[in-house]
């Protein structure tokens, strides 16, 4: 597939380091679809989509959203997750991504869902773990949690907790679903 349009939007709409970051998570995402049999140029475009809206402003994400989509109540308490729902209709709309697949793992890379799939899993890691812009160490953690049995659950557990750990120390908002989601994922490590 030709990238060229993709990646020129992207380059005029995002950041450098945005930019930047976006590579290495489409690149994470192509290696992580390998490593569990998934569609690697799916894992690629949804890698390169996944923050496309990542840099629009506050007001110009919100329009988008009354205008256009349903978001997760929790979403609206915190602007920081109210890109990925933008990012996925961006992806439908200014480039024709018709996948469920790929508009999902789009979609549900912040904050995730309870029915996730390794597909949305992989994606929400990649953001996660991509080697560009993100933290070494915590990246080698994750990396390493990913060759274990039933990695994939137990790498997404550890994010969660991460991202819990570091709301509370912050003193913001829990959203219910995350709790959720962890919850559901506590389950399935401990059962495998």
């Amino acid at each position: 597939m030709d990238y060229t349009e993709i990646l020129k939007w992207l380059k005029d709409n995002l950041n450098e380091e945005r930019y930047f970051h976006t590579l290495g998570t489409a690149q994470c995402a192509k290696e992580l679809a390998a490593k569990y049999d998934l569609d690697c140029e799916k894992a690629y475009l949804a890698g390169l989509l996944h923050d496309c809206a990542k840099c629009f402003s506050n007001e110009k994400l919100l329009d988008i959203i009354h205008q256009n989509l349903d978001v997760e109540e929790c979403e609206m308490l915190n602007y920081k997750t109210l890109h990925a729902p933008v990012s996925a209709y961006i992806a439908e709309k200014e480039f024709n991504v018709k996948d469920k697949e790929i508009l999902s793992a789009i979609r549900w890379h912040t904050l995730g869902k309870l029915d996730m799939s390794d597909f949305d899993k992989i994606i929400f890691l990649a953001d996660k773990i991509e080697p560009n812009t993100r933290d070494k160490e915590y990246c080698e953690q994750i990396r390493s949690i990913l060759k274990e049995n039933n990695g994939l659950n137990k790498a997404l557990l550890k994010c969660y907790k991460e991202t819990i750990k570091s709301l509370v120390k912050r003193d913001l908002k829990i959203c219910l679903l995350t709790i959720e989601i962890y919850n559901k994922l506590e389950d399935l490590v401990n059962v495998n």
